[in-house]
Parts: structure tokens; sequence; C-alpha cells
């Protein structure tokens, strides 16, 4: 594994283009784009419209200081195959017309593998942030993502030390792996003090205690018999605790049809800012999720998460954290464990996963840096 070198602050002549389609990776990317301008290298954000509305997007570019992106392609929503093809398409065109130095990709979406296999056949390098996680799951489209990703790319920068491990055992070049930590910890260590539980209580007339809730997966929100089961579990939950979801667009139609919101400690939200979700994960007694970041999150803000998956691509927050895999007829008694403080455990600050420090942007800009020189 290839440490971050240390080279003073310069300016680069080639141009670094930011691939950014979904609402995790607005929140990676912030702390790189703003490290590289740091350093003086010339770059590019080209939002690829996977996520497309205020709530899922532009929201996120305004909170996070991002540069507003100098395009956005529009793809919109699709069939994987429809929605990777156009995305293809698109990214194509920007890429010859840009001849980009680097192109950096993060996490696990369709505009992350779009974006590696159009730049791998321009013989454009590619560097990947959050390299090298697995569920093993290769039901998951974001598990077909990562991995192919993985192999495209050039610079491979991993958040923990596992996932170093996973590149090897796949044969990656041990030259192309940095682990630099974790940059959506960047990015919520650098907000902390704007996550005031209090203020959005008060806003938003929400309980003394709750648990939050928020479930996307296809696993969890496609199968009508699946999302009935889920919903009675969580009905049961709420006859104890009030329950407050920001409902993902993915998921709402299935939740609403088999009547969530009928439970009256039930709440469902609109999506949320940034801050707005993060902060209501940090005044949550738990959390309810299927989601990676939520996951990496909770481990931080030392709340008690409850993962509905069979599988985590980030154990870490097993192992350094507050997260537990759980299926959904746990819940009940596992709220019930937390609520009377027997619960999962905690977590603090200096308790975290190797290198979470809020200074994993600076390492990847570093090593970019040195690429591109």
């Amino acid at each position: 594994m290839a440490s971050a070198p240390s080279r003073p602050a310069e300016a680069a002549t080639a141009e670094v283009v930011h691939i950014v389609g979904a609402r995790p990776n607005f929140v990676k990317a912030a702390p790189v784009v703003a490290a590289l301008a740091e350093r003086g290298v010339q770059q590019a954000v080209v939002h690829t419209g996977q996520h497309y509305d205020d709530r899922m997007s532009a929201v996120f570019f305004r909170e996070l200081g991002l540069p507003r992106p100098d395009v956005d392609l529009g793809v919109g929503s699709g069939s994987h195959a429809e929605q990777t093809a156009a995305l293809m398409v698109g990214l194509e065109r920007e890429f010859i017309e840009r001849s980009p130095g680097f192109v950096i990709v993060y996490g696990d979406v369709n505009s992350t593998l779009a974006a590696a296999l159009v730049a791998a056949k321009l013989h454009i390098p590619v560097a990947h942030v959050e390299a090298g996680l697995r569920s093993f799951d290769m039901t998951m489209p974001e598990e077909v993502n990562r991995r192919v990703t993985d192999q495209l790319s050039d610079l491979c920068f991993a958040t923990s030390p596992e996932a170093v491990g996973h590149l090897a055992n796949e044969g990656v070049d041990v030259e192309r792996v940095h682990l630099v930590g974790n940059p959506m910890i960047d990015t919520l260590l650098a907000h902390l003090d704007r996550f005031d539980v209090d203020a959005l209580r008060s806003r938003l007339d929400l309980p003394g205690t709750y648990l939050t809730a928020t479930l996307h997966r296809p696993a969890n929100v496609d199968d009508p018999a699946i999302v009935a089961r889920l919903v009675a579990r969580l009905h049961e939950v709420a006859d104890d605790v009030d329950i407050v979801m920001p409902v993902h667009p993915r998921g709402r139609a299935a939740f609403e049809a088999a009547g969530l919101g009928r439970h009256e400690r039930v709440r469902l939200l609109e999506p949320l800012g940034y801050i707005d979700f993060v902060t209501l994960v940090r005044g949550a007694a738990a959390v309810v999720t299927d989601s990676g970041g939520v996951q990496e999150e909770t481990t931080i803000l030392g709340v008690p998460c409850l993962t509905l998956r069979p599988n985590t691509e980030r154990p870490v927050t097993i192992t350094h954290g507050t997260n537990r895999l759980v299926v959904d007829s746990e819940l009940p008694g596992l709220v019930a464990k937390i609520l009377a403080g027997d619960g999962l455990g905690g977590t603090s600050i200096s308790d975290v996963p190797p290198l979470w420090d809020g200074q994993a942007g600076r390492r990847i800009a570093a090593v970019l840096a040195s690429e591109l020189v």
C-alpha cells in the first residue's frame, strides 16, 4: 500500500474532472474539491443529474460549499441499462472536449461506473474515491459498480484497512492503492457545529425522543410483501417511540401504499438537505437504515444504528462503531433495549476507524497533485 506523499502546495496544469450524480457523491466530493483548490489545481465538476431535484441535489451544493457544476448532463432516472448508456454518451462527449488529466469518481452509483468505463476507453486516468468496499453480494447493483470501477482505476483511495485487503485479494497493484481515510467524515466533522438538534426539534416540532428511519434499497422497497412486513414492524416500534422518516423518492409509493404513515406516531418527511438530515440523525435515540453513508455517520456521532441488510460493505462501522446488521423481526426488541439504556454501546470522536480524522480530502489531493505535475 502506498502512502500519501507530503508535498508543498503547487499549481498543476492538467484539469481534474469530478463526476458526481447522487447525494452521497456530493458529500464525499466536497472536501476533495476544497483540498485541490488549496493546491491551485484546475478542476471542473460534472453533475450527471442522476439525482436531479432540489432536495436530492442542489441543496447539497449550497450547504457544502461545492462550486456550481460546470456541466449538468440532466440524465435523470431510468433502468440501469438506460441510465448507464445515457451517462456514457454524455460523459464521452465531455471528456473528449475537456481532455482531463484525471477523472475522479466517487462511491458506487451508476454515474461512477459510467465515468470509469468511458475514461478508461479514452485512456484518461481514473481515481476512485471509496475504493475497495465489498458487500460480496452481487445482487446489489452497487457491488457490480464498485468492483468494475476499481479494476479500471489508476488510483484507488480506500477508506479503511479491510478495503485495502479486498483490493489486494483482487490483484490490484499495491502502487495504485492509498489508504486515505473517509472524505464523508471530513464533511461531517467540518460541519459538526451546524448540527443543532434543539433548533431542528423546534423548527420541525419533533418529540423529545424519536427514532430516525431511512430505507431505499431495492431489497427493502421493491417487493410489496417485504414492504408490508417492514411497515408492520415499524408500526410495532412506533407503539413505543415516535419514528421520523425522510422518505427517499425511490420508496415513497411503496411505503405509502403499505400505509406506513397511518400510525399516529410515524411522521413522514420529504427528503432533507445534508445539514437537516445529519442533525435529525444526531438527535435520534437510534437509526434504522439501509444506507451505507448513514452507517458511517452514526459511527462518528455515537448513535445506535440498526441496518436492515444481510451484509454491509462497511464492516468497520460494526467493529469500530455502533452499527448492527438486523432483520426486521429484531427491530422491536432491539429498539426497546436501546430506549431502556441497554443498547449497542456508543463511541466518541476519538474512538473511530483509522484516519477518519477530517483530513482525507487533503491526503487525496496530495496524491493527485503528485500525479498531475
